[in-house]
């Protein structure tokens, strides 16, 4: 940070400290700031900045480092959303966004269509995966501005900050409000033609139901990705369908599902547990409890279910594994969850940009809170826990699980559970270290996964799933062609030559086939549904 605005910095945080401390009240959820004398003060104190101070300065910009300092002074999970920030975020909770439809990636100098986003406008008009999207109207999105090794999802908010700059342009390009024209111009390799398409932008829905399938004639599987304002609807219509196919025993999949939002754990929860069950119940400072009970009868009641989770399971997702638990339905397989057991509340500020501010803490209904400690000057440490579990054990050995025998609980039928920090399993399951694979071969792996579909797309797309797992690339002609063009030098054990392989043959399965056909590969070899279906067998 330049010296010279630290003043400056620090008495934009002391003014809206002191609005925020005053005025944050939730029993006004409409509106934050009122008129008044600390709203003034902060008016008064912008204005003088803006007109007095020697240099030139982004007032919008101090006031976004200001309140990031305010919050980022309270837990960890308080945060304050600039207006672009909250809109993308805004997209993917809401289940939906209004563009043209295509998941792309960012390569050399090209933005490379890689799906098409079902029921869309590129779905509808005919741009294929493969196409170069060239022109946006007049916008020019290819050349060497584009930074090759960044990867963009439409819908999704970006990892790497290194490419905001890059998306927010190719997304003012694409996107834009309902009903509206662009003009997209694509270059087809494959025809080696430039195309023209007319395209209206419309609402292209991002799902969180990401597979739903039978394991056999009786285990059915659904894998849930974020508790999105759509993810009841598509649950329920997974659930059914399923039934449909004589499903009794669900395997409900929630490994690395982050949360989302409260209401819909609770509806899906409902699916499950009987009228008047207590679900889950929030307490704020002031002592308010709310509860939260299953009602009218669930449509899967009478089955069994299974919970998957593990070490990035949080949040809605540790309600929907406690509230099961705690009431002694189904079984908790994996390993101990994130330990996310904090509610937020979120405030428009009024210019698009918003605060989400720790009200309460959640409990399951044995009245066990699984939040982890945390301490403000290690919010780092905070979300790199996986790296401690690991040293420590713990996702390899159930007897490295650390629990305090004085936040242990009862269940109705008599099981033992811990609160304090995450949900801890029924039945261990320990990570699959079969599966990893250096950070230094993924680079070239990317690269040469996207060559290969780029060259073979058209013959790739003829397959069936079921072909693809019998006879794609046997014999390790993949991985020699892979090897073939590594920059690394060194030689590579037999153990990781195999891992790569299958990352290979997942990372091309993952581009030409649907999310669902997709899961399938993936989970062929998973141990956590091994482990289930093992248990099924001995039933």
């Amino acid at each position: 940070m330049n010296n010279k605005y630290v003043p400056i910095y620090l008495a934009i945080a002391i003014a809206i400290g002191i609005m925020i401390g005053s005025f944050l009240n939730f029993d006004n959820k409409t509106s934050i700031f009122k008129s008044n004398s600390e709203e003034n003060k902060i008016k008064k104190l912008i204005n003088y900045i803006q007109y007095d101070y020697v240099d030139e300065v982004n007032t919008d910009q101090l006031l976004d480092v200001a309140i990031n300092q305010i919050v980022g002074k309270l837990d960890p999970h308080s945060a304050y959303y600039t207006k672009e920030e909250y809109a993308r975020d805004n997209e993917t909770m809401q289940g939906n966004f209004v563009g043209i439809g295509v998941q792309f990636t960012i390569h050399k100098d090209s933005v490379v269509v890689t799906k098409i986003l079902s029921n869309g406008p590129s779905e509808a008009a005919g741009i294929k995966a493969g196409d170069r999207i060239i022109y946006a109207d007049k916008d020019t999105l290819y050349g060497t501005g584009l930074d090759r090794k960044a990867t963009l999802k439409v819908g999704e908010k970006e990892t790497n900050s290194g490419i905001r700059k890059i998306n927010n342009t190719i997304m003012k390009s694409l996107k834009g409000e309902d009903k509206t024209e662009v003009n997209v111009t694509v270059y087809r390799p494959s025809e080696d033609k430039i195309i023209q398409f007319p395209l209206i932008r419309g609402e292209v829905s991002i799902k969180s139901v990401t597979a739903s399938y039978m394991l056999n004639d009786t285990v059915g599987y659904i894998k849930l990705e974020l508790f999105s304002r759509t993810s009841y609807d598509e649950f329920k219509e997974a659930l059914g369908s399923l039934q449909e196919l004589g499903m009794n025993k669900l395997i409900f999949d929630l490994r690395d599902n982050p949360g989302g939002y409260m209401d819909i754990a609770n509806s899906i929860i409902d699916e499950f547990l009987e009228d008047d069950k207590l679900i889950v119940f929030t307490k704020n400072k002031r002592g308010q409890i709310d509860e939260a009970f299953a009602t009218e009868k669930g449509n899967f009641e009478e089955g069994e279910v299974i919970i998957l989770i593990n070490e990035n399971s949080a949040s809605a997702s540790e309600i929907v594994a406690g509230a099961l638990q705690d009431n002694d339905k189904g079984t908790i397989i994996g390993r101990r969850s994130f330990g996310k057991g904090l509610v937020q509340q979120t405030m428009d500020l009024g210019d698009g940009s918003a605060l989400r501010l720790t009200t309460s803490r959640y409990y399951t209904p044995t009245g066990r809170s699984i939040q982890k400690p945390y301490s403000l000057s290690e919010d780092k440490e905070y979300y790199e826990s996986f790296y401690k579990r690991y040293e420590n054990g713990e996702l390899v050995n159930v007897d490295s699980i650390k629990v305090n025998d004085f936040l242990k609980f009862t269940t109705p039928k008599g099981k033992t559970v811990y609160g304090g920090g995450g949900i801890v399993p029924d039945i261990f399951v320990a990570i699959d270290t079969t599966r990893m694979i250096e950070r230094k071969y993924f680079e070239e792996m990317n690269e040469f996964v996207f060559n290969y579909i780029d060259t073979n797309r058209d013959v790739l797309e003829g397959w069936s799933l079921e072909r693809f797992n019998a006879e794609f690339e046997n014999n390790n002609k993949l991985l020699n062609k892979y090897l073939q063009t590594l920059t690394i030098v060194g030689s590579i054990p037999s153990q990781k030559k195999s891992i790569i392989e299958r990352y290979l043959k997942e990372s091309i399965a993952q581009q030409i086939f649907s999310d669902n056909d997709y899961a399938r590969i993936l989970n062929k070899d998973d141990k956590m549904i091994n482990a289930v279906m093992k248990l099924e067998l001995t039933d």
